[in-house]
């Protein structure tokens, strides 16, 4: 209970801004269609965000070990505050799009803060039951803003107002903290190359995964509209993709650990590509449908990250474990910024169902190549299996000491 006081603060923060700012995707989605955006503008707008995101990544440890933690939290949640408020001030999918850089900008800011600061405070007795908690908190935080969607009006100056009033109130808890501020963490290096040669497989399943998760959550709601979903279907339908994520990683760390993770790799993309066919066949048959078709699908390719993580520190030292993390990011961030904009594009041109036509291909694709990695060379096993959140550049330091059990 001690442990839970003292992380209140940075937990309270962590589900304010999940719940604000995971918001601001889905609204500006549902937004855009109502203002008359091409579907291609507002595939942008997501990749703007994931563009705003990698700056944050890279830019937050050099920025807290100038100014310190609070006021580096402080500077990225009033950047995403001033990003969701100025929406209707101004409407122009451009614009728009400049806006949605700083709301990335604030996630990325924001996490490596915190996660920073829960590195300095745990203890190897500890640790597990603070990533526990924090893990229940970040997609608790992420159900509840998908859910919000049925509750805030497209298009309207109320729905961002409100958003940005809970973008701001999560800065409150962290910066009236009386907890002493950390050390300034060392920034991690960014080496994609390292990450590349260590395990290029994970590389390419880490670029699925973003091109996967972000052309669900930024561009699914287009998705919903065309096919002919409600506001309140829409809102269940991407709650649903989150907590059917949430429930798989149990299964999936339990395959991850027993078996080749190569071949779980392959199961994982063989069952996304069903999911796919499953999706787009009954999701437009009703709530329970949209529900149900979501869950499997987020069932299917949420955990595609953490396995692929797991499967690249099987190759890494202990000194290489933040900077391939970093480099893991960096690679799932190219995916995300792409996936959006692509997504939105074939939706335009040849309907709802490419999307899932593309991301099946995705799949496809790392099916093939996990089949040539795996004539390439022997598999090894000697790292746990750990949910590794996409959230900053400095989750490889925050879930390291976890990476070190080996198994029995």
């Amino acid at each position: 209970m001690r442990l839970m006081v003292s992380f209140a603060a940075l937990l309270l923060s962590v589900a304010l801004l999940q719940l604000g700012s995971g918001g601001l995707a889905p609204l500006d989605a549902i937004s855009g269609v109502a203002l008359g955006f091409a579907r291609a503008e507002i595939g942008l707008l997501g990749s703007a965000h994931f563009v705003g995101f990698f700056i944050g990544c890279w830019w937050a440890p050099r920025l807290m070990g100038e100014v310190g933690h609070s006021r580096a939290f402080a500077a990225f949640a009033a950047a995403g505050a001033i990003g969701v408020i100025s929406h209707m001030l101004i409407i122009d999918a451009y614009a728009w799009m400049a806006m949605r850089v700083l709301s990335g900008l604030c996630i990325a800011g924001s996490y490596t803060v915190v996660e920073s600061w829960l590195q300095a405070k745990v203890t190897n007795e500890t640790r597990g039951r603070a990533m526990a908690v924090y893990r229940v908190v970040d997609i608790g935080g992420s159900l509840a803003a998908q859910l919000m969607i049925s509750v805030l009006t497209p298009a309207h100056y109320v729905s961002y107002n409100i958003l940005t009033l809970i973008c701001i109130l999560a800065l409150v808890p962290l910066v009236l903290t009386r907890a002493a501020q950390p050390t300034i963490p060392k920034a991690p290096r960014l080496r994609p190359i390292m990450a590349w040669k260590l395990s290029p497989l994970a590389a390419a399943a880490v670029i699925s995964a973003g091109l996967t998760t972000a052309a669900f959550r930024m561009v699914g709601p287009i998705y919903g509209i065309e096919v002919g979903l409600s506001l309140d279907d829409i809102a269940l339908f991407l709650a649903a993709f989150v907590l059917g994520g949430a429930l798989s990683q149990y299964p999936a760390g339990w395959a991850a650990d027993r078996y080749d993770r190569r071949w779980v790799l392959i199961a994982l993309s063989v069952l996304a590509i069903l999911s796919c066919l499953v999706i787009t066949k009954f999701s437009a048959s009703g709530t329970g449908a949209a529900f149900v078709t979501s869950g499997i699908f987020g069932f299917t390719t949420f955990p595609i990250y953490s396995v692929a993580a797991a499967h690249a520190h099987d190759f890494a030292g202990d000194d290489d474990r933040v900077d391939l993390s970093a480099g893991l990011m960096f690679y799932y961030a190219t995916g995300a910024i792409a996936s959006p904009w692509m997504v939105s594009v074939l939706i335009e041109n040849y309907g709802p169902s490419a999307m899932f036509v593309f991301v099946s291909a995705a799949h496809g694709v790392l099916i093939v190549f996990s089949l040539i990695r795996i004539r390439s060379r022997q598999s090894k096993t000697r790292t746990r299996y750990v949910y590794a959140p996409r959230t900053s550049f400095v989750i490889g330091r925050l879930l390291g000491r976890a990476r070190d059990n080996t198994k029995d």
